[in-house]
């Protein structure tokens, strides 16, 4: 009894280490992000400000194709969750997956930056309603499964190679129940990108 609490104790700290690391990695990514849209050059935040001008007007216009916006941001959404997942039951794939939230979390945080900085004040609402709820939701998602993944690389690694006694069977599924879960969340996402976002981003425009 006492061995099997044990178990579980220190898999929770694993667990807990590991979401402490994917946490830093992905705050670093966003200071990257921030840092990156302060340091462009002239010329590069104004293709920037031209792109931007052009998403929010079209926006405002309702000239949008919501077909292919919610075709593109599946593929996106979903190729990111499945190649995170299949890194996972891969024994060299941890550090790939921190490289992935890492640029995960600097595509945010660029995003965010360049709408302030490009829009200043109005800036913010935009940039809220440019990631309310969808990209929150999806970095939450990201920082789930990618720990997840980590962690179960990890045991998979300490299986093959140091012979520790792990019960396999019910860590790939729950990892899988976590895969799940990761994927309907982000065809919320994708659905909340394409229909609700616009909807916000006109509120505030």
């Amino acid at each position: 009894m006492n061995e099997a609490k044990n178990k579980v104790k220190n898999a929770l700290t694993e667990q807990k280490k590991i979401y402490f690391i994917i946490i830093g990695v992905m705050l670093v990514g966003i200071l990257l992000g921030i840092v990156f849209s302060l340091i462009l050059s002239t010329s590069d935040h104004t293709l920037v400000k031209e792109s931007l001008n052009t998403f929010f007007t079209d926006i405002k216009n309702n000239d949008i194709n919501y077909t292919s916006i919610l075709i593109n941001s599946l593929i996106g959404n979903v190729t990111f969750i499945l190649l995170v997942f299949i890194l996972g039951i891969s024994i060299i794939g941890m550090p790939f997956i921190v490289i992935l939230l890492l640029f995960k979390s600097f595509i945010f945080s660029f995003s965010i930056s360049s709408i302030i900085y490009t829009y200043h004040w109005s800036g913010i609402l935009k940039a809220f309603g440019y990631i309310f709820p969808h990209q929150i939701l999806l970095l939450f998602l990201s920082v789930l499964l990618g720990c997840y993944a980590i962690y179960f690389s990890k045991r998979l690694f300490n299986y093959l190679f140091f012979k520790k006694d792990i019960d396999l069977r019910r860590a790939m599924k729950r990892y899988l129940q976590v895969f799940v879960v990761c994927l309907g969340g982000v065809l919320l996402c994708s659905l909340s990108e394409t229909f609700l976002s616009p909807i916000i981003i006109r509120l505030f425009y």
